[in-house]
């Protein structure tokens, strides 16, 4: 508006020496025009909608872009569901040399001088949220892996493994709004019975101790926990039975539990299961043995029941205890005992110890951790043979960056019987030495142990 006024004037001007009169004329002219029009401007500019900075440049919206997910996080198309990824793999040297390369008595570390798969995951998670309204949720993992074979695999526990073999936990669950939050799932779970878990990311060792070994994995059926205060919290299950998601008797096995908190740094949890782990029929996957005819089926497998079934129960009391007494220090114990009977005048098979561990975060990125173990195994509850085990493991680890972690172990296992694999066919000794380099990747917005 400036400029045009300026021109306007400098072109009157040129006509000023031939006629001042039109000049005069003119420039009271231009004058009424411009104001004229700069109250026609002012009038649009209050009557407009304020304008963007973007939008004085850009007369097309652009597309909104894609949420990034910061690093180690990945998004989901559905709110509030976290997708989450885990890859575990090791090499693993055993100073035996045992044929077939077998480690024995491991949980997940089955395999020596070869590079190899523990578990490779995936989890789905809703979690309930009922401080916003929130009071339902679920929850799954698949597995796949060397790890997939010692949960799933076991067709002694399970009538029809193939079914459920990558299906390591499914469940919902409702919190019911009774007090502070009566929580319930249903569904197939991982078990906390023991201390240790089944992610290594959460591990304070690469390997498993005996005890994760030999104790339950999972559990199908319904749960029930209710915090009574920050003190205690009560847990209550009831289930088809130990490593079972379907049933194979009529008995449904049930735990009691206590979680007690005394202080922040300290957890203590209490627990009794009882179960009855004798199956009452006989599942045929690859089709009836020759001689038996006209079968029952289920879902087209034979199975046969059993005439008079064993009906002894399996009873466990575990407990297990962490403390921080320092805010780089973790110190933890486990004990149990174990009793089983084949029927109810059975002599009992026991299996009695317990663990201890230490971890130490050094820095940031280093952390050191010890383990020491002891396992009674009478009557060959555990590892078949009457013998009492004992193992040390030390640990360093070392997490490169959130989301990458690699371990370095050594580990001694020990028995008061020859029982470990040697390079000789019947050759056995009364101890294992191994070396392992575990690495782990995992990924997804999954906040703290999976």
């Amino acid at each position: 508006m400036t400029r045009l006024i300026g021109f306007l004037i400098a072109a009157a001007a040129l006509r000023a020496q031939s006629d001042s009169a039109d000049l005069h004329r003119e420039i009271a002219e231009l004058r009424s025009l411009v104001e004229k029009l700069q109250s026609r401007v002012d009038s649009l500019e209050k009557s407009a909608p304020p304008a963007s900075p973007a939008a004085a440049v850009v007369t097309t919206p652009p597309a909104a872009a894609p949420v990034t997910p910061t690093p180690g996080q990945l998004s989901t198309a559905v709110p509030g569901v976290t997708f989450n990824l885990l890859l575990d793999g090791y090499y693993e040297y055993n100073f035996n040399s045992p044929i077939g390369r077998a480690n024995l008595l491991r949980a997940y570390d089955v395999s020596s001088n070869s590079f190899s798969l523990n578990q490779a995951a995936i989890v789905l998670e809703d979690a309930p949220q009922p401080d916003q309204g929130k009071r339902w949720g679920a929850r799954l993992d698949l597995q796949w892996g060397q790890a997939t074979q010692t949960l799933q695999g076991n067709a002694v526990n399970e009538p029809r493994p193939e079914i459920y073999r990558n299906l390591y936990q499914a469940y919902g669950t409702h919190v019911f709004p009774v007090g502070n939050g009566l929580t319930v799932d249903f569904g197939k779970w991982s078990s906390s019975i023991g201390i240790e878990t089944n992610y290594t990311k959460d591990a304070m060792n690469y390997s498993r101790s005996f005890w994760y070994d030999f104790l339950p994995f999972y559990h199908m059926g319904a749960r029930a926990s209710y915090k009574v205060e920050d003190l205690l919290t009560l847990n209550y299950w009831i289930t088809n039975g130990t490593n079972q998601t379907e049933a194979f008797n009529g008995f449904k096995d049930e735990l009691f539990g206590a979680v007690v908190q005394p202080r922040k740094n300290l957890t203590w949890n209490l627990n009794y299961y009882l179960g009855q782990e004798h199956p009452d029929v006989i599942f045929y996957p690859n089709g009836a043995p020759a001689g038996l005819t006209n079968l029952p089926t289920l879902q087209g497998v034979p199975f046969q029941p059993i005439p008079n079934p064993p009906s002894g129960h399996l009873n466990i009391l575990d407990t297990y205890m962490t403390w921080q007494p320092l805010a780089p220090l973790t110190v933890a114990f486990e004990g149990d005992y174990v009793i089983e009977r084949e029927y109810t005048t059975s002599p009992p098979l026991r299996a009695e110890g317990g663990a201890a561990y230490l971890r130490y975060q050094l820095s940031p990125r280093l952390a050191l951790a010890s383990r020491a173990e002891y396992l009674s195994d009478r009557g060959g509850l555990f590892s078949g043979k009457a013998q009492d085990l004992k193992e040390n493991t030390l640990t360093l680890q070392w997490k490169l960056n959130e989301g990458f972690l690699t371990m370095f172990e050594w580990r001694r296992d020990f028995s008061n019987q020859p029982y470990f694999y040697t390079n000789t066919l019947g050759i056995l000794r009364k101890e294992q030495n191994t070396a392992t380099m575990g690495l782990v990747w995992w990924f997804g917005r999954k906040q703290g142990a999976w």
